[in-house]
């Protein structure tokens, strides 16, 4: 196997200091006084050799990694991976890259993915979090590493964090559902305690209560075998013959829920009408089209990586953490509108 160049061979090689080497790799020359002609000479040599910098060694030596850790709860969702498409995009043309990877909504994943990327030295963290790991969050903070979340936050963590107003998303839509003529509206979801599921519940509950409607609630656990999502929900519909209209909490919910309205011969939204938070391009080729509730993906990518640029480049450490609230829009389609009776 061929030995691996390092700056000592280089400096050997050239009968210059190893000292000199590092300064001139690092972009420092001009600093140290180094003369053009001798940048030229190491740039040439070292691009005749193919020379390639250690970055593990490098970031020990600077102090950056230029990388940004981006977790997210499953980057396979069609939501999480066009947020994390454009935060690279974005980080790149800034001079990071990005290393993502799943948590799973698991507590124990998560901190095991923390100490990797804590180990590869990455420069800020962009998370969308699950119960749990305050402290692994409160530890980033306390070494100085910045911390944006995403899409949901933690309340007794003072950090940045960027998400969409859900409470009135899901008070809105279930408004919409009531003013078409629909009375026995039911909220499916997932269970969690995390505060953008729990404010999802919250406008939902909020906006039947005010109308003294029933309030008809399905909280299913979830799981990666989706026959156990399935199995519960099928039940659910089976066994609520009076319903009209159902509010997914989430796209995932949402197209478990048209399966097995499709499978039970269900018709949207004769039978029952839908709408789904999250909207998802499959939502707007079905037959009928769903209405969704759409969350400002372009608008979540650029407020975060936004936010955490900012972090990154302030050598003060005195900007307060900022909590962004952004809009959502629910995009109307038949499967939410009654027909008229003939």
């Amino acid at each position: 196997m061929k030995k691996k160049l390092s700056i000592v061979d280089i400096a050997t090689a050239l009968n210059v200091s190893k000292t000199t080497i590092s300064f001139i790799l690092n972009g420092r020359a001009e600093e140290k006084r180094i003369s053009t002609e001798l940048v030229k000479t190491v740039m040439k040599y070292v691009d005749e050799v193919g020379y390639k910098p250690n970055s593990l060694a490098k970031s020990l030596r600077t102090g950056k990694s230029n990388t940004i850790g981006l977790m997210v709860e499953d980057i396979s969702n069609p939501f999480f991976a066009s947020i994390a498409r454009l935060i690279e995009d974005r980080a790149y043309k800034n001079g990071y890259r990005i290393i993502y990877c799943s948590t799973d909504n698991d507590t124990k994943k998560t901190q095991d993915l923390i100490r990797m990327f804590r180990d590869r030295h990455v420069d800020g963290y962009i998370i969308s979090p699950p119960e749990g790991i305050e402290e692994d969050i409160e530890s980033l903070m306390k070494d100085g590493l910045p911390v944006v979340l995403f899409d949901r936050h933690l309340p007794y963590v003072d950090t940045d964090f960027v998400e969409v107003n859900n409470l009135f998303s899901t008070y809105n839509a279930t408004r919409h559902l009531i003013e078409q003529g629909f009375k026995k509206i039911a909220f499916v979801t997932f269970t969690s305690n995390q505060t953008q599921m729990l404010d999802r519940l919250k406008g939902y509950r909020d906006a039947i209560e005010r109308e003294g409607l029933p309030v008809t609630i399905k909280e299913i656990v979830f799981n990666q075998n989706e026959e156990l999502i399935m199995n519960p929900l099928r039940d659910f519909i089976v066994q609520n013959k009076g319903l009209d209209a159902i509010l997914f909490g989430t796209n995932h919910m949402g197209t478990c829920g048209l399966r097995i309205m499709q499978e039970l011969g269900k018709r949207t939204p004769n039978d029952i009408a839908v709408i789904s938070f999250d909207d998802y391009d499959v939502f707007e080729l079905y037959t009928p089209p769903i209405t969704a509730i759409a969350q400002p993906v372009d608008e979540i990518a650029d407020n975060v990586i936004s936010v955490l640029l900012e972090k990154l480049n302030d050598r003060s450490g005195a900007i307060k953490p900022r909590s962004v609230i952004l809009k959502t829009n629910l995009k109307v389609r038949k499967s939410s509108i009654k027909s008229p009776k003939k």
